[in-house]
């Protein structure tokens, strides 16, 4: 029972759900509808745009499952990701999006590198790593009612452990880094 539910946290909150829904709102407590649009736009690039590519390069056998359990085939998908987040981040800069998405699209890049640096070495836990960014983003920007954002980071930290796709570290290691670059590039605000 406890792998069939993390089966289920694992991929109801896989980093691409999270950004759906986490930067729109993130955009709409920063500046409303259109805040929450760029939010969107955000999340098209840096989450939506990078399943994509998985998706097409598990159909073609490039990968083994959509969660690269190889972390030595994840360097393709974190250059797309990187595209991806440099790509949103020019673009909110040059469309005056509210500064709380140029943070998350500047965070988001900096998880990247982080990711690629760090995966040839060590397979730290990408949905977590994502998910503990997402969580101080969101209690940065909306306060006390940000609170089940870190509760959901916690939840996918464990289900990553529950499932065997990553130890303890390499879990907690993944939530810890993202929240500490996620501080760090909200910390200007």
């Amino acid at each position: 029972m406890p792998a069939r539910t993390a089966r289920t946290v694992t991929d109801t909150l896989q980093p691409r759900n999270l950004l759906l829904a986490g930067l729109p709102m993130l955009g709409w407590s920063a500046a409303g509808a259109p805040g929450a649009a760029w939010g969107l736009f955000t999340a098209v690039f840096t989450g939506l745009l990078p399943a994509w590519f998985i998706a097409h390069g598990v159909r073609r056998g490039s990968w083994t499952d959509r969660h690269i359990a190889d972390r030595h085939q994840r360097t393709a998908v974190f250059l797309v990701i990187l595209a991806g987040s440099a790509v949103a981040l020019a673009t909110l800069r040059l469309g005056h999006a509210p500064r709380e998405l140029l943070a998350a699209a500047g965070c988001l890049l900096a998880v990247t590198v982080t990711l690629l640096a760090v995966t040839p070495l060590w397979k730290i836990s990408v949905h977590a790593m994502v998910a503990g960014a997402l969580a101080a983003m969101l209690l940065h920007t909306l306060g006390p009612t940000g609170w089940p954002a870190p509760v959901l980071a916690a939840a996918v930290t464990w289900s990553r452990v529950t499932l065997g796709d990553h130890t303890r570290a390499q879990a907690l290691a993944g939530a810890a880094t993202g929240a500490a670059l996620a501080l760090l590039a909200f910390a200007p605000l």
